[in-house]
């Protein structure tokens, strides 16, 4: 048994039982990679995988549990990385960080900034993808940590810490007629009844707290008129200008200095607050740059609060 047949066992699984694709993955043949796991299964003297004729279509119950040996055993591999990266170049390496664009336009900038002045040395990755991609790049090892709102409290295998908490606004260009008797003094609140009446821009269904937004109004039995979707802020804001609905973005996403052009409505009481989380997979060893990083933009994750949500003690929230 070595290696090489371990993380090949882990990658035809990771690719959906494909020996064609995890060879492509691994820089190999697809029959090294078939023969390097006929040669495991006959030194365990059972079939990791259930076949159909020449074709692998799924784990057998051992082969299972081969699996689950199999990631921890690479998990452990990339342990045994960091820890090199740790005390061998402690200020420099690569530090890979999962996010959703609205963190990485929005929340990380600063933070970033600050981290880059400690960190000169350190070569900085910002991943962007949807929620479901960044809890696949940290489970995968090829993200160091992911920041996003939505999915990474969901994940068992993953840590999450909640960093803070944000609402939505609603935005419309000034003078906007719909939007008028809820503007200004003595104004009255916007309903949801209200929303339902106006054509709609907001963000994409896996993005932002867009969940909070459809379960509002399926709960009170309203249509939304969804006109638009997009995962950018700035696209949002971009077509509101141009007159095509109202949008609903992120409360920092709108910044009165620089959308003039636009009044936002502050609408907690139509979603509620959303949660945006840092996590990273259980058991991964932390680096020192990790721990920089996290506490460069959520103070209050310090690494004695990191080390002992880790280590099983008593989770917070915010």
């Amino acid at each position: 048994m070595n290696l090489h047949q371990i993380r090949f066992v882990r990658e035809t699984v990771r690719q959906n039982f494909s020996l064609t694709q995890a060879a492509k993955v691994l820089f190999t043949s697809q029959p090294g990679v078939s023969k390097a796991i006929i040669e495991l299964e006959e030194e365990l003297g059972f079939q990791v995988f259930a076949r159909h004729g020449k074709r692998i279509k799924g784990l057998t119950n051992p082969g299972r549990l081969v699996y689950e040996a199999c990631e921890r055993i690479m998990a452990e591999l990339e342990n045994v990385k960091r820890i090199g990266e740790e005390f061998a170049s402690r200020d420099s390496g690569k530090l890979t960080v999962a996010v959703t664009h609205t963190q990485a336009r929005y929340v990380l900038p600063r933070a970033v900034v600050a981290f880059r002045r400690k960190f000169p040395k350190v070569r900085l990755v910002l991943l962007q993808g949807t929620p479901e991609q960044l809890v696949q790049w940290v489970r995968k090892d090829q993200a160091d940590l992911a920041v996003a709102t939505e999915a990474l409290a969901d994940e068992s295998d993953l840590v999450s810490f909640p960093c803070f908490d944000w609402g939505h606004v609603v935005v419309a260009p000034k003078g906007y007629q719909s939007l008028k008797p809820f503007v200004g003094t003595g104004a009255r609140k916007l309903a949801l009844s209200d929303l339902a009446q106006l054509p709609l821009i907001t963000y994409e269904t896996h993005f932002a707290g867009r969940r909070k937004i459809d379960q509002a109004f399926e709960r009170a039995g309203l249509q939304a008129e969804v006109v638009l979707e997009a995962i950018d802020a700035d696209v949002i804001k971009t077509y509101v200008e141009l007159g095509l609905g109202v949008g609903i973005v992120a409360e920092m996403a709108f910044d009165p200095a620089k959308d003039t052009g636009l009044n936002s409505l502050e609408v907690d009481h139509l979603f509620g607050r959303n949660t945006s989380r840092v996590a990273v997979r259980q058991g991964v060893f932390m680096r020192s740059v990790m721990y920089e990083f996290i506490e460069s933009f959520a103070p209050l994750l310090t690494r004695k609060l990191v080390d002992k949500v880790l280590s099983g003690g008593q989770a917070y929230d915010l």
